[in-house]
């Protein structure tokens, strides 16, 4: 061994001692998604420009590799599988499963083999590879490693919505680069909705010479104010869109580096933009009137068979993404075309005609060899059988979508919509709400445990989904992607058994690190604040577990816990969605008497208010506490206003009354504007 190489070693056990590690342990701080299996050696590799690799690969495999080669950090010369080399093998057989992504990584001091019964699990057992591997010198120092490896789901994806913010192919690309090398292979773009059209549809050019393009660069400004569309050569227009030349660059882009793009072309709802341009496919065949397809409109299929058919031609995926969520509906009600369409084909209400819709474009896209892939509306009156769900709304939608035979895409907001606040909101940028840390996405099992086996199998994959109404930077993108989407890869990809916290935790700080030095811009791990402090332990007060009188009623979509949850002890988190919230919209808001069971003195008597304006979620403008011994005739202890500062997007307010009193009987009052309405939420009633 050389001078040089000893030199080389010794740095990197010198590195390993001073962060605490061993060669054993590096991986478990460098690899995401953790590997199925791996087994220590002895002694390292060394990667540099002198390190060849043999690839007897042929045809499209070979090409893909050759461009992917191009793209590393060190250059690699083509030579034979001796010494210092790197060998990609095909095999007929996978050793660990079937699926085609699953690998075997062989590391010695002397070589490097990659195995896989195809291109993507040799670049998968690559991309492990590069994770392994440590700068040093002018090389990379890789521990020895014997790993087998495959991915739990087949379908790995990210949802990049590009209509509320236009962002350029090259970011999208760059985008690319970071979900491959996590092995995440979906990346679905949300190319069309109100906020603008983004694809180039030759037969219909006026979508992107209208659609595609409105009076507002920034989308709440836009959906806040006019809502207006202009032309492309407008000099006051904001917007854009891909050429059909741009979406072949990226297709081929994501080929190599085996990630499959899915077209997401919004109906029957959220197609505003589609009117301006075209307003006889709408109802009342005028622009800013409606936002659903007119579904009794014979033209309307033959846009959408137009649109899908030059979108087929771009997009080689199995499937197409047709929305299908939201739909209002209610110009169908007293459409003469819509009631027309619906007696013709025997249609008893207007979830039916969206059946319709739905139903027919699925045999469209099944006509033509491919797949639908729609969010769980679609199941509404009805549903082609080979189309696939992506379950957003809760967890049950995708359940029952499997317990009908349907194959699942878990998508759950919950869990998977990265676009709600990654930590404590008043540190973070604006996002539209709810609150979503690393550790909650990591927690995830996309397979429920009520589930038979065969059902679970239904259960094909999990999707990180990015909705971009207040992200209107690729920074900001960035910022909210990562490091939750390598949360999202590891649940994807990764046996449960072979999961742990603790020990992603460490890796996602690498990564954030890593990622940083490539030039991306992720939220910053190491600073996280975390759960709010009053979320993290039980309350004990003297209305602890007393009895709630509701003199008007909390909504049955946020009950929490139920009659129980203002004496829980229990305090809410950061989003009024967690459970621990409760919601009241009725017409007096909160209002509620608790019963202490005995005279007590008391000292104070507070409840926490929270505010998250893109909800319609206010603090109270009027809070009025007061005190009785028989529960009939009370004294008012506090009554105190609250200002609304509506830009203020998220607010957490504490109000209470404190001093001297005695009594049985608390009741606390909390009445929203008359302005503004919306909801108010509160969490516990604290006494003392």
């Amino acid at each position: 061994m050389s001078i040089k190489k000893v030199k080389v070693i010794f740095r990197f056990f010198l590195y390993l001692w001073g962060v605490g590690l061993s060669v054993n342990s590096l991986y478990a701080q460098n690899v995401i998604p953790v590997p199925v299996k791996i087994e220590h050696g002895e002694g390292v590799f060394i990667l540099s420009e002198k390190t060849a690799i043999h690839m007897p690969l042929k045809g499209e495999e070979a090409r893909l590799w050759e461009n992917y080669l191009r793209a590393l950090p060190i250059r690699l010369h083509e030579g034979k599988g001796g010494g210092n080399a790197i060998t990609l093998l095909i095999v007929e057989d996978n050793i660990l499963s079937n699926s085609p992504e699953s690998y075997t990584l062989s590391v010695t001091p002397q070589r490097i083999l990659i195995r896989a019964s195809s291109g993507a699990g040799l670049f998968y057992g690559m991309q492990t590879l590069w994770q392994l591997a440590e700068p040093s010198g002018d090389g990379y120092v890789i521990p020895t490693v014997e790993i087998e490896d495959a991915p739990r789901f087949a379908y790995r994806g990210f949802m990049l919505d590009v209509s509320r913010h236009f962002f350029p192919k090259e970011f999208i690309k760059k985008q690319i680069d970071a979900l491959s090398f996590y092995k995440i292979n979906r990346l679905h773009l949300h190319l069309t909705d109100a906020a603008g059209w983004r694809i180039e549809i030759k037969k219909y050019p006026l979508l992107t010479e209208i659609g595609a393009w409105r009076t507002e660069a920034n989308w709440k400004k836009w959906w806040n104010g006019d809502r207006k569309y202009l032309r492309e050569d407008n000099p006051e227009a904001s917007g854009g869109y891909y050429t059909q030349e741009d979406i072949r660059e990226l297709v081929d882009y994501a080929r190599e580096r085996y990630v499959t793009i899915i077209p997401e072309i919004e109906m029957p709802a959220h197609s505003e933009e589609v009117f301006v341009a075209y307003p006889q496919l709408s109802c009342s065949g005028e622009p800013y009137k409606n936002a659903d397809f007119c579904v009794g409109n014979e033209e309307t299929f033959a846009f959408l068979e137009d649109v899908l058919s030059e979108v087929m031609e771009l997009f080689p995926s199995e499937y197409i993404h047709i929305g299908g969520d939201e739909a209002g509906k209610m110009a169908w009600k007293t459409c003469p075309k819509c009631q027309k369409r619906m007696k013709d084909e025997g249609l008893s209400n207007v979830d039916e005609l969206q059946g319709y819709l739905i139903r027919r474009v699925g045999e469209y896209l099944n006509a033509h060899g491919r797949k639908m892939l729609g969010w769980d509306e679609i199941l509404q009156g009805g549903l082609t059988a080979d189309a696939t769900i992506m379950a957003w709304r809760n967890e049950d939608e995708g359940i029952s979508a499997v317990k009908s035979g349907k194959q699942v895409i878990m998508a759950p907001g919950k869990y998977c919509y990265v676009d709600a606040y990654q930590d404590a909101p008043y540190s973070q940028p604006e996002a539209i709400g709810g609150y979503l840390p690393l550790r909650k996405v990591y927690a995830y099992n996309p397979v429920p445990d009520t589930l038979t086996e065969k059902q679970a199998e239904l259960i094909v994959g999990v999707q990180a989904n990015l909705w971009t109404e207040y992200i209107p930077t690729p920074e900001q993108v960035e910022y909210m992607m990562y490091p939750r989407v390598l949360a999202l890869a590891e649940v994807g990809w990764s046996a449960p058994e072979r999961k742990s916290w603790t020990d992603f935790h460490a890796r996602a700080l690498k990564a954030v690190d890593d990622l940083r030095s490539k030039g991306y811009h992720p939220f910053e791990l190491k600073n996280e604040i975390g759960s709010r402090p009053e979320a993290r332990d039980t309350s004990k007060h003297l209305a602890l577990g007393k009895r709630v009188i509701y003199n008007a009623p909390y909504h049955e979509a946020y009950p929490a816990k139920g009659d129980v949850s203002l004496t829980d002890g229990v305090h809410g988190d950061w989003t009024y969605s967690d459970g621990a919230w409760q919601g009241f919209i009725s017409k007096d808001r909160l209002d509620v008497t608790i019963d202490l069971e005995n005279v007590n003195p008391i000292h104070s008597i507070s409840a926490d208010f929270m505010q998250v304006v893109g909800a319609e979620v206010y603090l109270p403008v009027s809070i009025v506490i007061s005190i009785s011994d028989d529960g009939v005739h009370f004294t008012e202890l506090e009554n105190q206003s609250i200002t609304l500062d509506m830009e203020r997007a998220i607010r957490f307010e504490s109000v209470s009354w404190k001093g001297e009193a005695k009594g049985r009987y608390i009741r606390y009052q909390a009445r929203a504007s008359k302005e503004h309405g919306g909801w108010v939420f509160t969490d516990e009633i604290v006494v003392k």
